[in-house]
């Protein structure tokens, strides 16, 4: 295992979504409202604290009030389990504009793959929202302050958006290390049954957790239409690297699942019969080949290897279902899987492509594991945490 924590002051993150930037989808305006929102770890352990993000608010955020708890169905929270999250010592705090900030830790008992449920109390008027586009969770905003609430009130509503909410850490109670996924909506989810675990990290986390031995707990940094080299749907890879993956408590290995996005913007149809304008102004930035991704693998490659940790690469998946798709885009995913597979700079290959192409058309995810375009079903998903060699994470 790469990097070990063992040591009561030694973190590690067992659950972590990327914070994004808001836009027209993603900003939201909050006044005297908690957020609940339920989001299921990894690994176990027995402290617990919590990230709270304002890094891309443009005024300071005020918390009121936080806490924590195992989550029961329907938004509840199991009262014994109920606790009053501080900050240096206060039960409020003010997050200033394009920071974080770290809960004090409390004493929870945490069991791997269990359900934890974060209130958030915001007293004061929140303009510009730090959010996560695609929460696999239901989250609910209530109004006034109801973290204390141990049953989910009949007013609240659902937040389509996970917000200001981006890590759980845990001491663990053994050598523990951390499984970063960075990634595109692949690793997102998307396409997966919400409420359900069904995303290939979480059926990674089940795996590892089943194994037994060392603990291995997974975070989850992918962001749909995510890409490796330009801005969009949140910062490019090699921008948000640093933040999204190197900072991360425990941090063993990295799973680099991301790409597919850069190729399929740039070789995308154009004119009458292309993308429509309003999708493709989403995605700035001229576009790029694949020696362009190359080069950007290496880059992440250098600096994972800085940091001392292990960095894999998931080949890129078929993509023939999809709008995007173009022969000319298939030529260059075809060329940068083809350098994955024989270049031997990262670590290891996990064949993501092996395990989703259609062997009659290999351009084409093979029926039962797409959601009718490039994003896998819950079948696609597990089929490829299915597929990985756990002694990878060892």
């Amino acid at each position: 295992m790469t990097s070990k924590n063992t040591a009561d002051d030694n973190w590690v993150r067992t659950w972590g979504t990327s914070p994004q930037a808001p836009d027209a989808a993603l900003d939201h305006s909050f006044t005297d409202v908690t957020l609940r929102q339920v989001v299921r770890v990894s690994g176990g352990g027995r402290r617990v604290r919590v990230r709270f993000t304002n890094e891309y608010g443009t005024e300071a955020l005020t918390i009121g009030a936080a806490r924590v708890g195992l989550a029961t169905p329907d938004g509840g929270v199991r009262s014994d389990t109920d606790r009053v999250l501080t900050f240096a010592g206060s039960p409020t705090a003010k997050v200033p504009a394009g920071a974080p900030i770290l809960s004090d830790p409390v004493d929870l008992p945490l069991p791997a793959l269990s359900e934890l449920s974060v209130s958030l109390h915001l007293p004061e008027p929140v303009k510009t929202s730090t959010c996560h586009g695609m929460g696999v969770q239901t989250s609910w905003t209530i109004p006034g302050n109801a973290v204390a609430s141990p049953a989910l009130p009949g007013n609240a509503t659902s937040l389509p958006v996970q917000a200001f909410l981006s890590a759980v850490e845990v001491l663990p109670d053994g050598p523990a290390a951390v499984v970063v996924a960075l990634g595109d909506s692949i690793t997102d989810g998307f396409g997966s049954t919400p409420n359900a675990h069904r995303r290939w990290t979480d059926r990674l986390a089940e795996r590892l957790t089943e194994r037994g031995g060392p603990a291995v707990h997974v975070s989850n940094q992918g962001i749909s239409g995510n890409r490796v080299l330009n801005d969009g749907f949140g910062a490019a890879a090699l921008a948000r690297f640093d933040r999204d993956v190197l900072a991360t408590p425990g941090l063993g290995y990295v799973v680099v699942s991301e790409g597919l996005g850069d190729i399929a913007v740039s070789f995308a149809p154009r004119g009458d019969d292309g993308l429509p304008t309003d999708f493709t102004a989403a995605f700035p930035g001229g576009p790029v080949t694949a020696d362009d991704v190359i080069a950007a693998y290496r880059q992440l490659i250098t600096r994972a290897h800085g940091h001392g940790v292990k960095i894999y690469a998931a080949t890129l998946t078929p993509y023939g279902n999809d709008d995007m798709f173009t022969p000319e885009g298939e030529d260059a995913r075809q060329a940068v899987n083809a350098w994955i597979r024989t270049g031997g700079a990262f670590d290891a290959v996990l064949d993501f492509d092996a395990v989703w192409r259609d062997p009659a058309d290999p351009v084409r995810t093979r029926d039962g594991f797409h959601a009718g375009d490039a994003h896998g079903s819950d079948a696609g998903y597990r089929a490829l945490a299915d597929s990985l060699d756990l002694s990878l994470f060892v």
